[in-house]
């Protein structure tokens, strides 16, 4: 048993400065959250035989073990010293990195990662791990990232969601509203069109478009989708933005100002794709604030 709590945000320690910061990120969200905080370290054995003086297969797990309980103890500090009454579980686990964070996010409200790694979580937000683990989770991941790599994230500004106008993009837009509402800050719904493209097909005679119409009919669309959590949070200010042009280079500008940018991870017109291959890694790479990435499922309220 790994003493997981349900409702729990979790967040993954490699020892890494990126960690840390992912960990206080995530110990401010649970603390707005009313949820506890689980920070876990997953560590895996060398695939590759060790020089004989580094150890037997079990000192080496053993020191693995003990260097990962030293780095939850470093994260759980750094946490308690903002958060000084936050509940904290931590976990050191042996197993792959995207089937353990999996299995954590069957239990978890939120999981947390930070932009780089060292450690068990090397190249996991690089290429194709990433990419699995917001593939397979069960809940929202964010990885958190700042205006540079040194620095820690924004903890002003809007927050920002891709919206498309198709019912997996709900997910994200109720996610993204409760984050709004719990950091007393507005929401800025972004949508992007173009003029060659429509809901990912291509528009039968693209030459012949009016952009002005067709700006007008997105705008439209997406009015529609956001006016049912209006009417859920009506006290949230809610602005629209519909531009020509690529989703990540829209979203990775308007983020220069904002706290968090929310993406779902299935989409169709302009964020077809959103979080499968480069338009995901662009994201992950280069956002100057936190990215969460939010799975559909069931909601309540929002069509």
């Amino acid at each position: 048993m790994h003493g997981f709590t349900d409702g729990a945000v979790v967040a993954g320690i490699d020892g890494s400065t990126s960690a840390v910061q992912a960990a206080l990120w995530a110990g401010a969200e649970a603390a707005r959250r009313g949820r506890p905080l689980r920070l876990v370290q997953i560590y895996t054995l060398p695939q590759v035989s060790v020089p004989g003086g580094f150890g037997s297969p079990d000192q080496v797990r053993e020191g693995l073990a003990q260097r990962a309980g030293e780095w939850l103890a470093e994260a759980r500090a750094a946490v308690l010293a903002e958060h000084p009454g936050l509940e904290i579980t931590t976990a050191a686990r042996e197993w792959s990195p995207v089937t353990a964070l999996t299995q954590e996010s069957q239990h978890a409200e939120l999981v947390v990662l930070g932009s780089r790694g060292l450690g068990g979580f090397t190249g996991l937000l690089v290429g194709s791990t990433a990419v699995s683990v917001v593939a397979h989770a069960h809940c929202p991941i964010v990885v958190v990232r700042g205006r540079t790599p040194h620095d820690p994230p924004p903890a002003t500004g809007p927050v920002l969601v891709g919206a498309d106008g198709s019912p997996d993009s709900d997910a994200a837009l109720a996610f993204a509203c409760e984050e709004a509402r719990l950091r007393g800050t507005g929401l800025i719904a972004v949508h992007t069109w173009s003029d060659v493209f429509a809901d990912g097909v291509l528009r039968p005679h693209p030459l012949q478009e009016n952009p002005v119409e067709i700006a007008a009919e997105e705008r439209a669309k997406l009015a529609e989708q956001v006016v049912g959590w209006q009417r859920k949070y009506p006290d949230l200010e809610i602005e629209f933005e519909v531009t020509r042009g690529r989703p990540v280079r829209t979203l990775l500008a308007r983020g220069e100002h904002a706290q968090l940018i929310v993406v779902g991870c299935r989409g169709r017109g302009g964020f077809t794709g959103m979080l499968l291959g480069s338009t995901s890694q662009a994201l992950i790479a280069h956002s100057p604030c936190p990215v969460a990435a939010v799975r559909p499922q069931q909601t309540e309220g929002g069509s």
